[in-house]
């Protein structure tokens, strides 16, 4: 069943940035049809940034449309110039094949099949491109293509600005891929939509006019707005670097800590963008948040939601549980993975590399100034260790949780987790 109002309700969430014929697209989808997004590897996981869209293409699906991603596994080989100050670094084909091996069982979990819904595509574009000589993508793809009018793409002004970088032939040609791939997807699979970050309606609109030149056909695109905080700044990394998908990266209770940081300014707009929560209930709780002393609701529903989408339940309670714990001191009660996930990226840690007592530890982590703050703060009943009043001294064995963790906090707020090989 097609939901007439897919466009309309994007729109509202802020989802749509430029919309080619947005009166002609509104009619085309009134019928079921076929819409892709690429999704180059240039690295090993998916982020946050990629998460936009990925949802993008289960919105249209839920809309009764099937969606195909495209992982670029030739396109990943030369990488996109789109707006980036210098050229990209390449990156080995065997890396690049085990990128889009991960990349694709990413996306296979997002975009899952669901009964009475078209089945989601998974295609990989070294697999026509990979088969084209030189020549033959110089004759039959190349020629349709003006230099000039590249040229003229500010992506491309903004390098040739620059006499220190300027841009590759190679670089200079991957708009000529990325349109191959609308055009192919259109023959093979009927695609007529293509979407993408706000940063490719170049890349998309010299798809749609290859697709029209080879095929005699309509087709169409949408982006998306670049995700930014109401300061103005790029969403979606920390001093750390990106949020990844992959919780061997960003593990699911820094995941979820991340999100339960959103600043007040942002929660509600991240709510549209990220979650599948109807519009009507993401007002409601904005107002019922407005009146509401202290803490606001909405980070906790974003934090949970998300948590739940890219890691599973399991994954969540887990982080919420984690949370809670620190929280309220009762870290008696963390289990093995729990540990390993604040080791991971949870809270400062560091690797004991020889026997130390715990003034020393103190000092090393960074808890204590010195060994004379170290000695008074025991004594004073301001350390804890795993949960527990420290007194100081040696460590013993019985004190390693696991073997291999030590959990000290100071004061209330203030944790290191310490471990050993």
């Amino acid at each position: 069943m097609i939901d007439p109002h897919l466009l309309d309700d994007l729109a509202e969430r802020g989802l749509v940035a430029q919309m080619s014929d947005p009166a002609a697209l509104a009619d085309h989808l009134a019928t079921p049809r076929t819409l892709y997004c690429g999704f180059d590897p240039t690295a090993g996981s998916l982020h946050i940034g990629h998460l936009v869209p990925l949802l993008m293409l289960r919105r249209f699906q839920l809309a009764g449309h099937t969606p195909v991603a495209l992982v670029g596994g030739a396109t990943g080989l030369i990488g996109d110039p789109s707006f980036k100050a210098t050229e990209r670094s390449l990156n080995s084909a065997e890396t690049v094949q085990g990128w889009v091996a991960s990349l694709s069982a990413q996306i296979r979990a997002l975009l899952p099949a669901s009964e009475g819904l078209a089945a989601p595509v998974l295609v990989n574009n070294a697999d026509w491109m990979g088969q084209m000589s030189a020549l033959d993508f110089l004759r039959d793809i190349g020629k349709h293509f003006s230099v000039n009018a590249m040229l003229a793409r500010e992506s491309v002004r903004q390098r040739l600005a620059r006499p220190d970088q300027g841009i590759s032939f190679t670089e200079f040609s991957y708009a000529l891929l990325q349109s191959q791939d609308f055009a192919v997807l259109n023959q093979r699979l009927g695609c007529t939509l293509q979407i993408g970050g706000n940063d490719q309606w170049g890349n998309i609109t010299s798809g749609m006019d290859l697709t029209r030149r080879l095929h005699q056909a309509q087709v169409y695109g949408m982006t998306l707005p670049l995700i930014t905080k109401a300061d103005g700044t790029k969403f979606g990394k920390t001093e750390g670097g990106a949020i990844w998908l992959d919780p061997a990266l960003t593990s699911p209770y820094a995941f979820h800590q991340f999100w339960l940081g959103t600043a007040d300014e942002d929660v509600y707009r991240f709510l549209r963008y990220y979650s599948f929560m109807p519009l009507a209930e993401i007002d409601a709780l904005e107002a019922e948040d407005a009146g509401r002393q202290g803490r606001k609701q909405a980070q906790q529903v974003l934090a949970d939601e998300l948590t739940e989408l890219v890691h599973g339940k399991g994954a969540l309670a887990a982080a919420r549980r984690i949370g809670e714990l620190l929280f309220c001191g009762d870290v008696a009660r963390l289990g093995e993975s729990d540990l390993a996930q604040l080791a991971q990226d949870g809270m400062p840690s560091c690797r004991l590399e020889k026997e130390a007592d715990l003034v020393t530890l103190l000092v090393s982590t960074g808890l204590a100034g010195s060994r004379r703050i170290a000695r008074e703060l025991l004594a004073a009943g301001a350390i804890s260790l795993n949960g527990q009043l420290a007194e100081g001294g040696e460590l013993v064995e019985g004190d390693w949780r696991f073997g291999r963790y030590l959990l000290l906090r100071r004061g209330k707020k203030q944790y290191h987790l310490v471990l050993r090989s």
